[in-house]
């Protein structure tokens, strides 16, 4: 189990300081990246981090955000249950957050990053990100 987390753990940071250089991209909202606003409160009490992590695109048109999804190949849609799978998924907080308001500024994808090897997965998310933009 630990080299599988240590795993999801790596490619996961990996893949959020890719989406951090993607023009699409407005925020990547994973606590191990410096300049998420819970990044002291982890460094203070994880010693590490697990896969799961989101973004927050730049506004697009929700067909834009559908193109990008099913464009995808690598990644299944669904909600990760600690499965060994690369996971994609929208959500819109908004929904069902209650003690807090939060205003994305725009679409938001899930992510849960597997086993398989990040190459792999950057030339899906390119893929994504090239029907993205023939979409919007």
């Amino acid at each position: 189990m630990g080299v599988r987390l240590a795993q999801h753990q790596q490619a996961a940071l990996a893949i959020a300081h890719w989406f951090e250089q993607r023009p699409e991209v407005s925020r990547v909202l994973h606590p191990a990246l410096p300049n998420h606003p819970g990044y002291a409160i982890w460094k203070r009490d994880f010693t590490g981090a697990c896969g799961l992590f989101s973004i927050v695109l730049k506004p697009v048109p929700q067909p834009a955000v559908n193109a990008f999804l099913n464009a995808l190949t690598l990644f299944g849609m669904g909600a990760s249950w600690g499965g060994y799978e690369s996971l994609a998924i929208p959500f819109d907080c908004a929904t069902i957050r209650s003690a807090t308001r939060w205003v994305p500024g725009g679409p938001a994808i899930r992510f849960h990053i597997g086993l398989e090897d990040v190459s792999y997965l950057i030339a899906d998310l390119e893929r994504g990100f090239a029907a993205l933009a023939a979409t919007s």
